[in-house]
């Protein structure tokens, strides 16, 4: 007698989808949240597509801006393998993909951004994510957005700030 899956009833990793008897490995488990997240994502309109088009697009502002187009020019000479690199962590973010894998703030530490660059930096986000996204959308990327450059802001100064004796 083969037992099918009834209906997830709890999106936090209950054995609700495996069949009886069955309990979920981790993986299984991650692979559920990741498509209820994929789900939730092009209710609103992000996918793999929407991820690579607002990379490539804020990347291509970032090159080309007065502020920020230095600073990030200094240190990718080649932007395509970073570009990749942005799609794999947007997905990671708001998909749930786990792509990304990478250590972002020594790097962040060594351009010696400052509150007007993260202002700057959000400004191009914001203005590109509702360029791309329906509302819903874009109002969650520039959520996690704001959150990402509040905690390089805090990792920065953690970092850089001489501590007191």
């Amino acid at each position: 007698m083969t037992t099918h899956a009834a209906p997830l009833s709890n999106p936090h990793g209950s054995d609700a989808h495996a069949p009886e008897g069955h309990e979920q490995t981790v993986e299984e488990r991650r692979d559920i949240r990741t498509a209820m997240a994929q789900e939730r994502m092009a209710a609103v309109g992000i996918d793999e597509a929407g991820i690579e088009r607002l990379v490539r697009r804020f990347y291509g502002k970032i090159m080309t801006d007065d502020l920020l187009g230095p600073i990030f020019g200094r240190i990718i000479t080649d932007w395509e393998p970073h570009l990749r690199k942005m799609m794999d962590f947007w997905s990671s973010i708001a998909l749930l993909t786990q792509r990304y894998d990478g250590r972002p703030m020594p790097v962040h530490i060594q351009l010696g951004l400052e509150p007007p660059h993260f202002e700057r930096w959000l400004s191009l986000f914001r203005e590109t994510a509702h360029e791309l996204f329906p509302a819903d959308g874009a109002e969650f990327l520039i959520g996690k957005a704001e959150n990402i450059a509040r905690s390089f802001q805090m990792g920065i100064q953690f970092f850089t700030v001489p501590k007191k004796p």
